[in-house]
């Protein structure tokens, strides 16, 4: 799509035109654009349509339902927040008292719009037009026009002057390739770190995989999970700064008779801790729990340890053993009905003779291929089992398990 085709959408004939690709979009790309030409739509318009179609019908993961309503580039959708972690992101921007906000590098507007649907005053800047153009038709599409405008332009020359609080999303990839030194990024990595010192709230959405040395000594670094995925992470910076570390674990729940038909309910649970606390180390107990990866990525292990009464077996590996199941949310359990060396033959015979023919495999510190194991183990059986692949004082180990019950 470009900013022609973008404008041709946004026309009478152009939402005709999305109307009839949505009716066509998810099946044969070959059939559905004949089926637009038979149609009568000119061919430049029919594909474009198609593009957005199918591109709306990826975002209903991100977005919801509201995806329908909203324009899509195929790097903005991929880069853009999820709308449950965008919406929790406002809530706190809002309730520190933020009422004007620069979004500096916007995308399509996805952390924008949640912001302006919270209530607060949105600048956005953009540098790539038909991005820019595109977080603009969102913004009018969604009716948040008059809270949520878009600059295109240089986001390191927008005047802060009028804001009293910053989120900045800087760009992480080039050419579509992604981008691993920071002082690549577009805004570039001391740019963004200068923001924290003229701004006193500030939020910089980061990569998961953010190397710890890069994080401001005082800011507070979250990372999010979104049913069990990392999906990002982000730096509160000055004001916005309560704890050191942030594991924010989000579930959504399906529509119930008290949701409505809307969409799914969201369970927010948050684990912080200093940064500094470590796990003890024993041996492997009854039960092993898988901590989220948010828990992981955000170093507090030790905190979740403390919580459940647990212990590593491998103080560099983040698999906790304790000897009574305890629910949280920040970790799945499993009982462990098996110890063994690992050994293949070991394993596979064992598996046999409980005719175990399902495995679930998960695995820290081990170099084994999951899918490779499965099937070198060969198995028929009709019986479920969890695999954990793992090392215990420093050896390769696997731990037969099953769910744990409470």
């Amino acid at each position: 799509m470009d900013l022609g085709q973008l404008a041709r959408l946004r026309t009478p004939a152009g939402s005709a035109a999305l109307a009839a690709a949505t009716a066509v979009a998810g099946g044969d790309p070959l059939a559905a654009a004949a089926a637009l030409r038979s149609a009568g739509l000119p061919a430049d318009l029919a594909a474009a349509a198609l593009t957005q179609a199918e591109l709306r019908r990826r975002a209903v993961g991100k977005f919801g339902p509201g995806a329908a309503d909203l324009f899509f580039t195929r790097a903005g959708l991929e880069q853009a927040t999820r709308q449950v972690v965008a919406r929790r992101r406002a809530e706190r921007v809002r309730a520190s008292g933020v009422r004007a906000l620069a979004d500096l590098g916007c995308g399509i507007g996805a952390d924008a719009l949640a912001a302006a649907r919270a209530g607060i005053r949105v600048y956005g800047v953009e540098a790539d037009p038909l991005t820019a153009a595109t977080a603009t038709a969102n913004a009018e599409a969604t009716g948040l026009a008059e809270r949520f405008t878009v600059t295109q332009g240089d986001a390191t020359t927008f005047d802060l002057n009028q804001v009293d609080g910053v989120f900045c999303d800087p760009a992480r990839r080039a050419s579509g390739r992604r981008i691993f030194n920071p002082n690549a990024y577009s805004p570039p990595w001391d740019f963004v770190l200068s923001l924290t010192e003229r701004v006193p709230r500030t939020v910089v959405k980061v990569a998961p995989g953010l190397d710890h040395a890069l994080i401001p000594p005082d800011a507070e670094a979250e990372w999010v999970s979104v049913n069990g995925d990392l999906v990002e992470a982000a730096l509160w910076c000055g004001e916005f700064a309560t704890v050191a570390r942030r594991a924010t674990v989000l579930r959504e729940e399906p529509p119930t008779a008290t949701t409505g038909p809307v969409g799914p309910a969201t369970r927010v649970h948050e684990l912080t801790g200093s940064r500094v606390a470590e796990a003890p180390v024993g041996p492997v107990r009854r039960y092993v729990y898988d901590p989220d990866p948010a828990v992981v990525r955000a170093h507090l292990v030790a905190e979740l340890a403390g919580a459940l009464d647990a212990t590593l077996a491998d103080p560099t590996i983040a698999y906790l053993y304790a000897d009574t199941p305890t629910p949280t949310p920040f970790a799945r359990c499993l009982e462990i009905t098996d110890v063994l060396p690992f050994s293949l033959k070991r394993l596979r015979a064992l598996l046999r003779e409980r005719r175990v023919g399902r495995v679930e495999i998960r695995k820290r510190g081990s170099a084994l291929e999951p899918e490779k194991l499965r099937r070198d183990l060969r198995l028929t059986g009709d019986q479920p089992a969890s695999l954990v692949l793992t090392r215990v004082d420093g050896a390769p180990t696997v731990l037969i398990c099953r769910p744990a019950t409470s």
